[in-house]
């Protein structure tokens, strides 16, 4: 719900940044620092907060732009899927259950003891292991691998060239010092509305299973090991990479480049900066960054006083040359006259 502001009659055709809007197109603006660029945007309409008014524009005020723009952008998305049904060149194997509503693309791959559910969307080339359930509305992408034994809920999203079941990075010494691949046989749970980016890896359970919970959101290029369990609603941006048996909580971020160790917990609401190295358990709410990671304040006063330290290095070299001068004085003086002290 919003208000318009202007020409509720305007007709909009396509949207736009706010920098590259023409008459005819929708924009947005959420950031306070872009206000300038809105009294010379060419679009025909503006969605923005309440509180911002400008001329010759129409405005469609709403409590949340970010989120109005991006259902709006829903309505503009154009969508290729492959058409419903299942193509000549997909692989199936025995007990297969395809809904008759999912779309199988071309040269798609499926094992033994499948379930794949309503409206579901394979695009070509993605396989599918043994004994994989797939809910409905989700929508994998080219190239994907499913390995055995992983079930996948509903309305999930996951990009192309993402590895979900892979093999734990498990091995056990060897009194000859070579290493015992340890079997990995466990699970993999997805729950519903999670979103997987690509070229993301997840690996399968030692024993038991990982899970990620329900509306998780992971970017590209993230490294997920065995036994993790991620909570409801958390964000991993790209490059994370999350040790084996590790627990993150609910609504958690996890910034760009972040490592965290094995088995260790990080809380509800917990945010790790970018780069952040986490080696130990993080509690809930907190904010950690640097490597090894440390609550955020004090990271920022070691990085300010980082800044400071060659300016300090050059006093301490100042005072240790006058304190030398000092000493060659007094010594002189001792030996000018032995019986006077400095």
């Amino acid at each position: 719900q919003g208000t318009v502001i202007g020409a509720p009659q305007t007709v909009i055709s396509s949207v736009a940044g706010i920098e590259d809007a023409q008459p005819g197109q929708i924009t947005f603006l959420a950031n306070p620092k872009y206000h300038p660029k809105l009294e010379h945007t060419a679009a025909s309409a503006v969605i923005v907060a309440p509180n911002v008014t400008a001329p010759n524009v129409t405005l469609l005020q709403v409590p949340n732009p970010y989120l109005a723009f991006a259902k709006i952008l829903t309505l503009f998305a154009q969508k290729h899927h492959p058409p419903v049904g299942i193509h000549a060149t997909c692989i199936r194997g025995t007990d297969v259950t395809l809904d008759d509503h999912c779309a199988i693309g071309a040269h798609v791959t499926i094992g033994n003891h499948v379930t794949i559910g309503a409206r579901t969307i394979l695009y070509p080339g993605v396989v599918i292991g043994d004994h994989v359930t797939i809910g409905a509305d989700t929508l994998i992408y080219p190239n994907v691998s499913i390995l055995q034994d992983v079930t996948i809920g509903n309305r999930v999203i996951i990009h192309s060239g993402a590895v979900i079941g892979s093999d734990g990075f498990g091995f056990a010494p060897t009194e000859d010092h070579h290493y015992y691949k340890i079997p990995q046989i466990g699970k993999i749970q997805i729950d519903d509305d999670v979103e997987i980016g690509a070229n993301v890896t997840i690996d399968r359970a030692t024993i038991g299973t990982t899970h990620i919970h329900q509306g998780v959101k992971i970017d590209n290029l993230v490294q997920i090991a065995h036994n993790v369990e991620i909570g409801e609603h958390t964000v991993i941006v790209a490059q994370v990479g999350i040790a084996g048996s590790t627990k993150v909580g609910s609504h958690v971020t996890l910034a760009g480049q972040v490592g965290v160790a094995g088995h260790i917990q990080i809380g509800d609401h917990a945010i790790i900066g970018g780069q952040a190295g986490v080696t130990k358990s993080v509690p809930d709410k907190a904010v950690r960054s640097g490597t090894p990671a440390v609550d955020q304040h004090q990271w920022k006063k070691s990085q300010i006083a980082l800044l400071k330290l060659p300016e300090a290095l050059k006093t301490i070299h100042t005072l240790e040359q006058r304190l030398q001068a000092l000493e060659r004085q007094r010594s002189q003086q001792q030996r000018n006259d032995p019986d006077e002290t400095f």
